[in-house]
């Protein structure tokens, strides 16, 4: 089995002193991981840090490919979602896809989300139900982010993105934005969130 991803940008932590899960850690691998462009997603979804799963629970992370039903008509969309699931809804579920947000804003969305436990194993999930996150100034950044994906227009595995795995997953430049550039979203998702 070929080493894992995630694993080896782990250990380039470790050694490099970094301890998991703070300031100085997204710090780390936001600018390890901010001009890494080349990274295959097929072959990241078949990676050994991240989990198979056919029923998605709401408060996790996920990757998969995707394509909008109504791609035609949107400004733009990612056929690569990385997102964290807030809840169901008609025809699939509305997710956060992390991609919309520039790396500093992804950073802040995720400080201000809370967790069920800071343990960060299979127990550890994301507090982030619809209610909670309309109702929280600090998560004001959601809104360029919420998205409806319909289940029958995901194109491949679903895949769980482990909590340990989360800053890393995070920072990676797997967006796969159509019809624009990452920059323009970017740009109006920043705007979008200076209009809350």
């Amino acid at each position: 089995m070929a080493e894992s991803y995630f694993d080896r940008l782990q250990i380039q932590a470790f050694r490099a002193g970094i301890q998991p899960r703070t300031k100085d850690s997204q710090d780390w691998f936001r600018n390890k991981l901010k001009n890494i462009r080349n990274i295959n997603r097929q072959t990241l979804l078949r990676d050994s840090a991240l989990e198979r799963v056919t029923r998605p629970r709401m408060g996790d992370m996920y990757m998969f490919f995707y394509d909008p039903k109504h791609k035609e008509t949107l400004p733009y969309y990612d056929t690569f979602p990385l997102i964290i699931m807030v809840e169901r809804a008609p025809g699939g579920f509305y997710g956060l896809n992390l991609h919309y947000l520039p790396p500093v804003l992804r950073a802040k969305l995720f400080d201000a989300l809370t967790l069920t436990n800071n343990k960060y194993d299979e127990t550890t999930r994301f507090r982030a139900r619809y209610r909670i996150l309309q109702s929280v100034r600090k998560l004001r950044f959601y809104k360029p982010c919420f998205k409806h994906y319909l289940t029958e227009h995901v194109e491949s595995r679903i895949v769980k993105v482990q909590p340990t795995e989360w800053e890393i997953a995070m920072f990676m430049q797997t967006q796969r934005f159509k019809k624009s550039t990452a920059t323009n979203v970017y740009r109006q998702s920043r705007q979008a969130v200076r209009a809350v």
